[in-house]
């Protein structure tokens, strides 16, 4: 059973299972970051009100959001084949894991900027700092720990979408388990990718701590 072919495709599965995840990260927070920003700068009480557009972003991004990632991962492939010209595999997986977490992430930056106390914003303000300046030297900094945390809570969301997409043979880990450990029954590659799974969430996860720490600096 544990031959090196198996371990090789355990290890295949590994590699593309990491480049889904990071590349969609980086790709999803590309889109997601300065979405998020719009949102709360055009808030109503934000330094760039525009309650109309806010509307309109938020309805967007709550439309996405809503839509369970099995479902949108097959509405999707229309757009994902004229893209990449495939459905199946890690590089296809890639579009609808942007799509779907572009907006998740956008919610996740609005929520740590709003974290930001209003007074050091008003006091920026007073002092005549532009929206640009806020944006990039009150509220990004003051936030900089949250969205750190944030971007870990990300990163974990976007493997275990990838993990599903094995279901409609998007490569990586998922697949494997659901190929070789349910459909043919073989437990033991199904409890080791899982396991591998629940070990790269941890290693995200720790990361994601030690480097909000480091960035804290209140804990300086």
């Amino acid at each position: 059973m544990w031959n090196e072919t198996v371990l090789k495709m355990i290890g295949e599965g590994i590699l593309e299972t990491l480049y889904m995840t990071i590349f969609s990260s980086l790709i999803a927070y590309a889109i997601g970051l300065p979405l998020g920003i719009m949102l709360v700068i055009t808030d109503k009480d934000g330094i760039a009100s525009f309650v109309s557009l806010n509307k309109l972003l938020g309805i967007i991004v709550n439309l996405i959001r809503s839509v369970p990632f099995i479902i949108l991962l097959i509405a999707v492939m229309p757009v994902t084949r004229a893209i990449v010209g495939t459905t199946i595999g890690p590089n296809a997986v890639v579009v609808p894991l942007i799509i779907a977490s572009a907006p998740y992430i956008a919610r996740l930056v609005e929520s740590s900027l709003k974290e930001v106390d209003q007074g050091v914003i008003e006091a920026a303000q007073s002092m005549g700092a532009s929206p640009k300046q806020i944006i990039l030297k009150v509220l990004i900094p003051e936030a900089k720990p949250s969205l750190i945390m944030g971007s870990a809570i990300a990163v974990i969301t976007i493997l275990s979408y990838s993990a599903m997409a094995g279901f409609v043979g998007g490569g990586g880990l998922g697949t494997i388990a659901i190929n070789y450990g349910y459909y043919r029954y073989k437990t033991d590659i199904m409890l080791v990718t899982v396991a591998i799974l629940v070990l790269i969430v941890q290693v995200f996860q720790e990361l994601g701590a030690r480097w909000m720490k480091r960035s804290d600096r209140r804990l300086k």
